[in-house]
C-alpha cells in the first residue's frame, strides 16, 4: 500500500504541477495582454488624415461617434459616409437632427445600414457598402478601445481594402490612470475578451469561423 501511495503522489505530482504552472503562466499572459491592451488603446490618437479616403464608416454603439464622423465627412475626408449598425426605428431626417449634421450634406452623401446587429456583421456591410462603391481606402470610425476588435473583423472580412482607424476619444487616459478607474477598467476587460474572441475565431477554418459568426449573430439578435 505504502508503495503504491508513492506511485499516485509521484504521478501526481508529475501532472498536477505542470498543470499548476501553465496556468500560472497563462494567467500572466492573460494580464500582460490586457496591461498592453489597455495601455496601447488609451494612447490612441486620431491619425494624419492630410491626404483623403475614398470613403468613411463609422460604427454605433459609443458617444460621440457618428459626430465625429460626420465632421470628417464635412472636411472632405471622404466622399461619402456609412453608418452602420443604425436602429431600425431611427429615420433619416431624426438622426440627422440628433447629431447635429448638415442636412444637405446628410441628404446628399450618407448612407445608412439597419442590418448589422454587432462588430461582424458591422464589417460585413461595410465590406459590401466599400465594395459596392469601389472604394479601396477608407476611414473607420469607432470608440478607441473598440478599435482593435473592429479592425480584426475587418480584416477578416476583405483584405483587398486598406482600412484607416480614426478613433474617437471621449477620455483622456493618456497618464495610465486607466487602471484606477473602475467603470474605465470594466469597459477596456470586456473589450479585451471580446478582442481575443475575435482574434481566435480569425484564425478559425473558414467553415468553422463562418458558424461561429453564424451563432454569434442569433445570440446578439
Amino acid at each position: 500500500m505504502r508503495r503504491d501511495g508513492r506511485v499516485v503522489t509521484f504521478v501526481r505530482n508529475r501532472i498536477v504541477l505542470p498543470l499548476f504552472v501553465l496556468a500560472i503562466l497563462a494567467l500572466g499572459l492573460f494580464i500582460g495582454g490586457f496591461i498592453i491592451f489597455s495601455d496601447r488603446v488609451t494612447m490612441m490618437e486620431p491619425p494624419d488624415l492630410t491626404e483623403p479616403a475614398d470613403g468613411i464608416v463609422v460604427l454605433t454603439g459609443g458617444y460621440s461617434r457618428i459626430e465625429g464622423a460626420l465632421d470628417l465627412l464635412k472636411n472632405k475626408r471622404g466622399k461619402r459616409l456609412f453608418i452602420s449598425g443604425v436602429h431600425a426605428s431611427a429615420n433619416r431626417a431624426e438622426l440627422q437632427r440628433v447629431t447635429g449634421g448638415d442636412a444637405e450634406l446628410f441628404d446628399c452623401c450618407v448612407d445608412l445600414d439597419r442590418s448589422a446587429l454587432d462588430t461582424i456583421g458591422n464589417a460585413e456591410e461595410s465590406v459590401k457598402w466599400a465594395n459596392a462603391n469601389n472604394y479601396k481606402r477608407v476611414i473607420v470610425v469607432t470608440n478607441n478601445y473598440h478599435i482593435p476588435r473592429t479592425m480584426v473583423e475587418l480584416t477578416h472580412a476583405s483584405q483587398d481594402i486598406e482600412f484607416i482607424p480614426y478613433p474617437i476619444i471621449n477620455s483622456n487616459l493618456r497618464d495610465g490612470d486607466w487602471i484606477s478607474r473602475g467603470l474605465i477598467v470594466r469597459v477596456l476587460f470586456v473589450e479585451y475578451v471580446k478582442y481575443l474572441g475575435a482574434v481566435l475565431r480569425s484564425n478559425l477554418p473558414d467553415s468553422l469561423s463562418d458558424a461561429t459568426a453564424s451563432l454569434l449573430h442569433r445570440f446578439k439578435g
